[in-house]
């Protein structure tokens, strides 16, 4: 699963890219992988994990993962070709989500692309772009299906949900404002469109700002416009961020109290892309290993067991299922939330929930 970051020239795109990739790394002891210059693979931070460890003392610990994909920058006219708009649109296909960062903080030194700044103007310049590509797949799309209908009507369905789709592009408005039933989610994932997919905006913010970041008009005006989508946004000061991911634990740690945070906003932000991906985390404990597994929200237990192994899936018996907060309020010992009758038998049937700590049952 991959998410994109975008944006405009000097917006912080690129250092928060590095940030994240270092901070990533290091919080969770997982070795970042990089498999171009541009993609860099991180741990999600998870207390949760940590916490297990603390009581297991396992031999290995293995956190949750998100890929991240520093995407060329865009300028007007990407969607037309121009700058590295080719490269830009073909990357951000490749992408589950997005996320864009928005410059918010004035600085004289660091000229923005268009003059002054104007977060606004700045996310719709990379929106139309998307909005532009957009419609001439459709066209393409509906040009071809309506030529298919006429020789069977079972196509009229897909051009009314193209047709739909169309109308609010042809507005200036993304596609993820819309609701959509399964049966027209299914027609629209075969056209992989860019302003469908899932999106969280970055504020970038300036390192006066940290304590008041709420009280930034910029952010205010950015919040404003997301919630339009149904979209996040997380304000942070990149420059911060990015010296805070050099530094170890301690000193992270440190330096943190003296800003006044309970975390970095770069483990706020991994966080809430791994939810943007519509991901959950599972989580299995004993001696050999702590570790968060990944799977969809809303996977049955069957499904979940297969990420372990192929042979616990067919074989699936039933899972042993107790709920991380009850396990911590029963001491952190299974034999006492057995006692308790916290560990729950689920069968087939049971949706994952998010922080469960599973033992499958099986037979092969």
């Amino acid at each position: 699963m991959k998410i994109g970051i975008v944006g405009l020239p000097n917006v912080g795109k690129s250092t928060l890219f590095n940030s994240i990739t270092k901070a990533g790394a290091e919080c969770a002891n997982y070795p970042f992988c990089t498999i171009e210059p541009n993609i860099g693979v991180v741990a999600v931070p998870d207390e949760r994990v940590e916490k297990l460890a603390e009581i297991y003392k396992p031999q290995k610990i293995t956190h949750a993962v998100v890929e991240f994909v520093d995407i060329a920058g865009l300028v007007k006219g990407a969607s037309k070709g121009e700058g590295l708009g080719n490269k830009f649109l073909s990357h951000i296909r490749e992408v589950d989500s997005i996320i864009q960062v928005v410059r918010c903080f004035e600085n004289s030194n660091i000229v923005h692309v268009e003059g002054n700044i104007n977060p606004i103007r700045d996310i719709e310049t990379i929106n139309l772009e998307l909005i532009f590509a957009d419609l001439e797949t459709i066209d393409k799309r509906l040009e071809k299906t309506k030529k298919l209908l006429k020789a069977d009507q079972k196509y009229q369905f897909e051009i009314d949900t193209l047709e739909k789709v169309k109308k609010i592009l042809e507005e200036g408005k993304c596609a993820r404002v819309l609701s959509y039933t399964e049966e027209e989610k299914e027609v629209l994932k075969e056209s992989f469109l860019l302003t469908l997919k899932p999106i969280l905006y970055v504020a970038n913010i300036s390192e006066e700002e940290i304590e008041t970041a709420e009280e930034n008009e910029n952010v205010q005006k950015v919040r404003a416009y997301a919630q339009k989508e149904g979209a996040n946004v997380i304000p942070l000061c990149v420059k911060i961020e990015e010296e805070l991911s050099c530094l170890e634990k301690k000193d992270k740690q440190e330096m943190l109290e003296a800003l006044g945070l309970k975390e970095s906003g770069l483990d706020k932000l991994i966080k809430a892309s791994y939810h943007l991906l519509g991901l959950i985390s599972f989580l299995t404990a004993g001696e050999p290993e702590v570790r968060a597994w990944t799977i969809r929200r809303g996977t049955k237990a069957p499904v979940a067991a297969g990420k372990i192994h192929s042979d616990i899936e067919r074989g699936f018996i039933k899972a042993e299922i107790i709920a991380f907060t009850d396990f911590i309020k029963a001491g952190g010992s299974m034999t006492q939330a057995k006692e308790k009758g916290l560990v729950r038998s689920e069968g087939k049937d049971y949706i994952m929930q998010d922080g469960d700590i599973a033992l499958f049952r099986f037979n092969v």
